[in-house]
């Protein structure tokens, strides 16, 4: 199973930038396709965006479509979420995750976790 951690999170601005990264281990990596989800204090975890392995397929999460961008580097066994135009509702902990099936935009799609990363936006 691939281990997964992630960084990248902060403090920013309404209307400022962030990239998250997502470190895995493994030689499989690239036969993941890979899921960004979110979690704000009281309420469920939300898909984001998604990526297949071979990075030309990606999904997105209508509250984010046209501000952030999933992306990933085999090479470098790391996934990435280029996060713009941030809004005071964006804030949550961030998760990335690894599904060895179909990429998903439901939470049980996934079998590997990261342990999130904190972003918040202030207005």
């Amino acid at each position: 199973q691939v281990q997964l951690v992630e960084s990248g999170g902060g403090l920013v601005q309404a209307g400022g930038s962030l990239r998250l990264s997502c470190a895995a281990s493994g030689r499989t990596f690239s036969s993941y396709n890979m899921g960004w989800f979110r979690q704000a204090p009281g309420k469920e975890r939300q898909f984001v965006a998604g990526i297949d392995w071979s990075g030309r397929s990606t999904d997105y999460a209508d509250s984010v479509k046209g501000r952030f961008t999933v992306s990933r580097d085999n090479a470098k066994n790391t996934v990435y979420l280029q996060m713009s135009s941030l809004k005071p509702e964006d804030t949550a902990v961030y998760y990335c995750a690894a599904s060895g099936s179909g990429l998903s935009r439901l939470f049980g799609g996934y079998n590997g976790w990261g342990q999130g990363t904190q972003v918040t936006v202030s207005a």
